[in-house]
């Protein structure tokens, strides 16, 4: 019945990757792939490991699953409704407006940078919704816009290793005591750097990147005036503002993300219902064509919420993998961390073991990878082991669409191929992960 599992895990991952040529939304696999990987545990009355890597009663692992999916899902949705709000009052604009380039290599590098610092910052997924709303505007043509796309989720990435608060997994080893916050930085800030300046270089002599951006259908002056509205400014602070507190509400509180996102987007709400986007703000002007225009309800409707439930299926599809319970060295253990001990056993050097994992990453969520090694190891804390697992985990997740938290908020935002990713994206990619492996190591030898 373990087989049946892994059976339909692989036959729902190729329905998402083959979402395209099947003509079916890749949301539908995501959800049928783990409901059924549950059902099949259930039905075949599989044991499972508890979150304490101990057997216990099915409930209350699949409620302990759901909760950890909750926490990311409600992190997800207030981080999209804060900017959505953002958007709706135009608030970007007043970032848009002052980049006048129309280069491709200039805008890509602009977009890389921004998503490097904007992920240490915030985290790679809120840093990617903002960055996504910001290419909207910048680069109309969908076409060209996926490629710079594209090349902010490396960038957010990357961005997201060298800091505790910008990526899960990097949050989960700080927590876990594992790593420091200095610790984390000293260390991967150079290989962070490394690994989306080689991508970044190549890119820019890529054909996509050459010559101008296909502008809009109107003319360039009339847009930004019409974009002007009295709210821009102040929304868009509020929204950056409110995106940035969430990690430092985190720190002072000790609670889960989820918390300081649901306070940031309470805030951000409440000043959107008292601010007066426009000038003359009249009864006459409300209704559909007023207030409600402005609202966190229209926010809220223009939420990608397909993409919401894709997560939602393929984290609880994950989670079934990581809890069935099979055989380990000498212990029930779940099949993620059976899969972890076999190559720690099968590959010769540790960080062959863990350059593995970043390439896993890319194809299964790097969480319970994580949480699967540092119940593998006893290294003491920011051993240079842990902070190698927080590059490649970090990292190793650009190399496909949905390897990243990233990845799977751009893929459901613009609707980006998992194929073309694949052949036009994951190469430059895996060059960046190598390299800036490389140099980690290096620095391994020379200084730590």
């Amino acid at each position: 019945m373990i087989a049946a599992v892994i059976i339909i895990f692989i036959l729902g991952y190729l329905a998402i990757v083959f979402e395209h040529p099947l003509k079916l939304d890749k949301t539908v696999p995501a959800l049928i792939m783990g409901a059924l990987c549950w059902a099949v545990i259930s039905l075949g009355h599989l044991e499972v490991v508890g979150h304490h890597h101990h057997l216990a009663p099915l409930d209350e692992v699949l409620l302990h699953h759901i909760g950890k999916v909750a926490e990311i899902l409600f992190f997800l949705i207030g981080a999209m409704t804060i900017v959505e709000l953002v958007d709706l009052h135009r608030g970007f604009s007043v970032i848009t407006n002052r980049i006048r380039t129309t280069s491709k290599v200039k805008m890509l590098i602009l977009i890389c940078i921004l998503a490097f610092f904007l992920s240490a910052t915030l985290d790679n997924l809120a840093s990617t919704i903002v960055l996504v709303s910001l290419l909207r505007r910048l680069v109309p043509k969908k076409e060209e816009r996926i490629w710079f796309v594209s090349m902010a989720v490396i960038g957010a990435n990357a961005g997201g290793a060298w800091s505790p608060i910008g990526d899960v997994t990097t949050t989960m080893l700080w927590i876990g005591d594992k790593v420091s916050t200095m610790g984390l930085v000293t260390k991967l800030v150079i290989p962070s750097i490394v690994c989306l300046a080689v991508p970044l270089a190549i890119a820019c002599f890529l054909p996509a990147f050459k010559g101008k951006i296909t502008p809009a259908y109107r003319d360039f002056d009339k847009k930004v005036e019409e974009e002007k509205v009295l709210s821009s400014r102040t929304m868009l602070f509020c929204g950056v503002g409110a995106l940035i507190f969430v990690p430092i509400f985190k720190t002072i509180t000790h609670l889960p993300p989820y918390v300081g996102m649901m306070l940031a987007l309470g805030f951000v709400w409440l000043v959107s219902e008292y601010i007066h986007p426009e000038e003359e703000f009249e009864e006459s002007h409300e209704g559909s064509h007023g207030h409600s225009r402005y609202s966190a309800h229209n926010a809220l409707s223009r939420i990608e919420m397909s993409s919401i439930l894709f997560f939602l299926g393929i984290l609880v599809a994950v989670a079934a993998l990581e809890s069935v319970a099979v055989h380990g060295s000498h212990e029930m253990v779940g099949l993620l961390k059976s899969a972890a001990e076999w190559l720690q056993n099968t590959l010769p050097n540790q960080d062959v073991v863990i350059l593995a994992l970043g390439f896993l990453s890319a194809m299964i969520d790097n969480v319970p990878l994580v949480a699967a090694t540092m119940g593998m190891y006893t290294e003491p804390m920011d051993s240079t082991l842990w902070h190698f697992i927080a590059y490649s985990a970090g990292t190793g997740g650009s190399m496909l669409i949905i390897g990243s938290a990233a990845g799977v908020a751009a893929m459901g935002m613009e609707k980006i191929d998992f194929i073309w990713y694949l052949k036009n994206i994951g190469w430059l990619a895996f060059l960046g992960f190598i390299a800036g492996a490389l140099v980690f190591l290096a620095l391994k030898g020379i200084m730590f």
